[in-house]
C-alpha cells in the first residue's frame, strides 16, 4: 500500500480526539469562533447564535457545517432561539449552495455521539453535502483518493459573497 503524508490533517485528528497536539483539551467549533480571520478558517457566516463553516476535509465540493455558537452536545439542549437560527442557517446554506454550485441533490444530517460517527461529539453540528449524479467514483476505492472539483478557497469566495447578499433566501 502507498503512503500519502498529510500532516495538515493532524488538526482534524487531534480535534476528533478532543485535544490538540500538546494534549490540551479543546473544541474545533469553539476555537473557530475565537478567530478573527474568517477566510483563513473558512467561516462563511457568523450569526448571533449559530454559524456556517466550510469543511476543511470535505466529502464533496461545497461541504459545509452549521453549528450553534454555544458549546452544546445535543439538539435537545439548544434553546428555542438557537435551534431556530441553526435551522434558518441550514435553509440559507441550501439556498446558497443550490444557486452557486447547482447540485442535483444534498445529504443533510448530523452524527450524534461517538458511536453515531461524530468527529466532534461535544459540539452538535449539521453537515450539508452537495451531490451530483456520478460524484462517487472509483478513486476512493482503488486509489484511496478523493477528487474535489474546485479548490476550497475558490468555493469559499463564491459562497461567502452569497452569505453577504441580502436576498439569498
Amino acid at each position: 500500500m502507498k503512503t500519502l503524508w498529510a500532516p495538515w490533517r493532524a488538526e482534524y485528528i487531534y480535534c476528533a480526539a478532543g485535544h490538540d497536539s500538546t494534549g490540551k483539551r479543546h473544541c474545533l467549533f469553539c476555537n473557530l469562533l475565537k478567530t478573527k480571520d474568517d477566510p483563513k478558517h473558512l467561516i462563511l457566516h457568523r450569526g448571533r447564535r449559530a454559524f456556517v463553516v466550510m469543511n476543511r476535509f470535505p466529502y464533496n465540493n461545497g461541504h459545509v457545517m452549521v453549528a450553534p455558537s454555544r458549546h452544546v452536545a445535543t439538539f435537545e439542549r439548544l434553546t428555542a432561539e438557537e435551534g431556530a437560527e441553526l435551522f434558518r442557517l441550514v435553509q440559507k446554506s441550501l439556498a446558497v449552495l443550490r444557486r452557486q454550485l447547482k447540485p442535483q441533490g444534498f445529504n443533510v444530517g448530523a452524527n450524534l455521539g461517538r458511536v453515531g460517527g461524530a468527529g466532534v461529539a461535544g459540539h452538535v453540528h449539521i453537515h450539508i453535502v452537495p451531490r451530483w449524479l456520478g460524484d462517487v467514483n472509483f478513486m476512493p476505492l482503488l486509489a484511496e483518493t478523493k477528487v474535489i472539483s474546485e479548490h476550497l478557497s475558490e468555493t469559499y469566495d463564491r459562497l461567502r459573497r452569497q452569505f453577504r447578499s441580502p436576498n439569498d433566501e
